[in-house]
């Protein structure tokens, strides 16, 4: 591993770190404002912040964008499309925050690694040996994180897990439109599809009160702010210089980061039984990552992660 190769590792683990804890943000923010409150405020800086980021790169990119990509058809409808995805995986994983621990949110949620594979017999991709492995682990670590000795799944774990299956539809999209297109403008276009979404729901559903948002306002501003705008930052610049399938294994360390927050600022624990769940969570969601290959008798890594 050269030097390049290394710091990119290290700028996409702080990457994984600041979603972690993003968690931890949005457990806090609950607290406070509604769901809809706060993802409509948390999007819109969000997008906001990318805006500085999208000039940067048109300047340093060499070779311009063809003005075609800039039309409806071909940026901002996409960017809209995934916009929903977003708003939708967003609502769940939020409102399921509010019942539900930072911690268990993040191995629960991560579970759209797994869920991603799945989803491609739709698409009619073929799921290979180490992804239904992957799924099986999986699903065992959800039974032991989450289900009870009445055979339940608290509320919480519950929409987190529909949100993960959304946040994996959203990913099926991001990987569809950013094959052709400029990640960043379509990033800042969903998120601002997102904010916009949220805001209106939450003029109809919740009351909004300026000293909620004062007193959640640290929270909306770390996930505005950090995980959109800086840790996105950080992982495109990183993956410049690091292999796309190691950056999956690195990045879906979020859910140990969120596992990590939740234990240190919230005072969150869980019994042994949901720390062995969350180690098959883990176990599951790596070997999906993992492509196995004979040549030499060595391992190779396969995967992407967005954020």
């Amino acid at each position: 591993m050269n030097t390049k190769q290394l710091r990119a590792n290290i700028l996409l683990l702080i990457t994984a770190s600041i979603w972690g804890f993003a968690f931890v943000a949005q457990r806090v923010g609950s607290q406070h404002v509604g769901a809809f409150t706060f993802n409509g405020i948390r999007f819109a800086i969000g997008s906001i912040s990318l805006i500085p980021l999208i000039f940067y790169f048109d300047k340093k990119d060499k070779k311009k964008e063809s003005k075609t990509e800039l039309t409806t058809k071909n940026i901002i409808i996409p960017g809209i499309i995934m916009g929903i995805a977003l708003y939708i995986a967003a609502t769940f994983q939020q409102v399921g925050l509010m019942y539900t621990t930072a911690g268990k949110a993040g191995f629960i949620t991560g579970l759209y690694m797994v869920i991603v594979p799945i989803l491609g017999i739709f698409l009619k991709q073929k799921i290979e040996t180490k992804s239904w492995i992957g799924v099986g682990l999986a699903v065992i670590g959800l039974y032991l994180l989450s289900i009870n000795e009445n055979f339940r799944m608290s509320y919480g774990d519950f929409l987190e897990l529909i949100g993960a299956l959304f946040w994996a539809i959203h990913i099926l999209t991001i990987d569809h439109f950013t094959k052709k297109l400029n990640p960043l403008k379509l990033s800042c276009i969903q998120f601002a599809t997102c904010s916009i979404l949220s805001i209106i729901t939450a003029l109809i559903f919740e009351e909004i009160s300026m000293d909620a948002i004062s007193n959640a306002l640290i929270p909306i501003l770390y996930g505005g702010f950090m995980s959109v705008g800086i840790a996105y930052t950080l992982q495109v610049v990183a993956q410049r210089n690091a292999k796309p399938s190691h950056a999956a294994i690195i990045l879906s360390m979020e859910s140990v980061f969120g596992a990590i927050g939740g234990t240190i600022m919230l005072g969150e624990s869980m019994n042994i039984r949901g720390y062995i769940g969350c180690a098959f969570i883990l176990t599951g969601i790596l070997i999906t990552q993992v492509k196995f290959t004979s040549k030499n008798n060595k391992n190779t890594l396969d995967g992407t992660a967005t954020p």
